[in-house]
């Protein structure tokens, strides 16, 4: 099969190589679609996975074409999402069905070779059936949909309330979306260039500020600081109301060193900080995912406001290129697997 393999930072080599191999209660899944996430982008060209060679990838859909003794032969010809963690079961978090938390996960596209590919093996117990007209290029995007909602719902009530999205990435304005889908009352999102003003104006009930150009930037109830920078996240302390929420999901870029006035800021006005991190996950009960799949199948989110830009598979490194220099406006960049979804 081809793939993309990192074979050392700043080296990904497309080339041939073996198709997986799958466990007895694992699944091979023919990739349809896979998005580009900026972590990827920090994994193959300085940071790398946590082994070489890796394939890359952990946004995707595609569809089952082989199962393991253990698994149902339903599986077989479903499209289906991938919930990309792969958890160990065992430790305290998992016992208490906290997945995304667990003390020992693997994960599919750092930890072990991921979508840039054309097959791929998942455990069954992670996959999310989808129906056979699903759009694989829309469902790619439900592992970021997913990551986006997971920070909503950290906000005790959102309904009626100011929101402040401070970044312009794709799952920030996601995360957007998704305040105006649970009620609040004013979004924006808070950006330094302009480069997706026109985008982001464009969906309903979101507004964007750029906040080294407007003259004062209105304190919110809630914010969410998406980016993960020292800057950005200055700003959120300042961009956040007295006793108001502050969720924090931007990775960050390095050591981040508050300012003493910024830190003060926190005391003062007895802001409530909470840390968020990738989403939650059952296979058979309600979660994250299934609530996106859910907005996808009604429309409550239009998927097709983030996707900006629809590659072949041979042009995967135009892509990474176009987010690594940021040479055109992009949201979010899916590359295309097989005929069937380059449409």
């Amino acid at each position: 099969m081809k793939a993309y393999v990192l074979e050392g930072i700043n080296n990904l080599v497309y080339k041939d190589v073996g198709k997986p191999q799958i466990k007895e209660d694992w699944v091979l899944v023919k990739v349809g679609a896979a998005g580009i996430c900026s972590s990827d982008i920090s994994r193959i060209y300085t940071d790398g996975t946590y082994h070489f060679p890796t394939i890359p990838g952990h946004e995707f859909a595609g569809r089952v074409v082989e199962v393991g003794k253990k698994v149902n032969t339903k599986w077989i010809g479903k499209k289906v999402a991938v919930f990309p963690l792969i958890p160990c079961k065992k430790c305290v978090q998992c016992l208490n069905k906290n997945y995304e938390m667990c003390e020992k996960y693997d994960y599919i596209g750092s930890r072990r070779d991921g979508a840039y590919a054309e097959y791929v093996a998942v455990p069954e117990w992670n996959l999310i059936g989808l129906d056979d007209n699903a759009d694989m290029k829309e469902y790619a995007l439900m592992e970021p949909l997913a990551v986006a909602l997971h920070a909503i719902k950290k906000v005790k009530n959102i309904k009626n309330c100011s929101v402040n999205v401070i970044g312009t990435g794709m799952i920030a304005i996601a995360s957007a979306m998704w305040a105006v889908k649970y009620g609040a009352d004013n979004v924006s999102i808070i950006g330094r260039n302009n480069n997706k003003k026109m985008m982001i104006n464009g969906i309903e009930r979101i507004n964007y500020k750029n906040y080294k150009e407007d003259e004062f930037i209105e304190t919110a109830d809630v914010v969410i600081e998406a980016v993960g920078s020292q800057e950005s996240i200055s700003n959120a302390i300042k961009f956040t109301k007295t006793a108001g929420e502050l969720i924090l999901m931007g990775n960050p870029h390095g050591n981040i060193v508050l300012d003493k006035n910024i830190y003060w800021r926190i005391l003062r006005k007895q802001l409530n900080l909470v840390g968020t991190w990738n989403s939650s996950y059952e296979s058979k009960e309600k979660c994250d995912w299934t609530e996106v799949k859910e907005a996808i199948e009604e429309r409550d989110i239009n998927v097709r406001k983030l996707i900006t830009h629809i590659l072949p598979k041979e042009e995967l490194k135009r892509g990474l290129e176009i987010m690594k220099n940021h040479t055109e406006s992009y949201s979010r960049i899916i590359t295309v697997w097989t005929d069937e979804e380059i449409k």
